[in-house]
């Protein structure tokens, strides 16, 4: 079985850390766990590795948040991955700083990189793992709020929900979006 895990983001060093970033970082986590290598590829930063009898493709894509469906869709057709098998990893203004929930399908909310992978599938049938990340900001400066650094006691917050993410991962593609729901949406 194959397998898409896409964590949004932007390329470039200017956005490494930020809240809208958050995708990568899980990603980037995950990968090291798995000693796989992200490459520079069409669309996006991609690593391979497996979990028992499931091949994984970890895509960053460089299309900048706004684009990312360009390079979900492309990596979906290239690897004839199905859309059952698409995880995507994003931000998350509605939940508090921290918070994991992992949903097998629904609309894109006000996030316009999930809103543009909606549009190019034209589809909604996809999980997504949405990765809490509060919303302490002062009315307009939302785009401010998303594209800061995270502090060292945010950072210091996140490391174990990170590690988490991972964990949710490896269950999403071992045992299924409906299982991996119920084990993990509470914790």
């Amino acid at each position: 079985m194959k397998y898409l895990i896409v964590g949004l983001g932007n390329p470039g060093t200017e956005y490494h850390e930020t809240r809208h970033n958050i995708g990568f970082m899980v990603l980037d986590a995950f990968a090291k766990a798995s000693n796989a290598v992200f490459q520079d590829k069409r669309y996006g930063f991609i690593a391979e590795t497996s979990i028992k009898n499931c091949q994984l493709f970890l895509l960053k894509p460089t299309t900048f948040m706004n684009l990312s469906g360009n390079a979900v869709r492309y990596w979906l057709n290239k690897e004839n991955i199905p859309q059952e098998n698409l995880l995507v990893i994003s931000d998350d203004l509605a939940l508090p700083m921290g918070s994991l929930r992992l949903k097998s399908k629904g609309s894109a909310g006000s996030h316009n990189g999930l809103g543009n992978i909606v549009s190019v599938l034209c589809s909604t049938e996809w999980s997504r793992l949405r990765v809490g990340i509060g919303n302490d900001y002062p009315m307009g400066q939302q785009i401010k709020f998303v594209l800061e650094k995270f502090n060292q006691e945010e950072l210091s917050l996140l490391e174990p929900r990170i590690e988490l993410a991972t964990e949710i991962i490896k269950s999403f593609c071992l045992q299924g979006v409906d299982r991996t729901m119920n084990l993990y949406n509470n914790k």
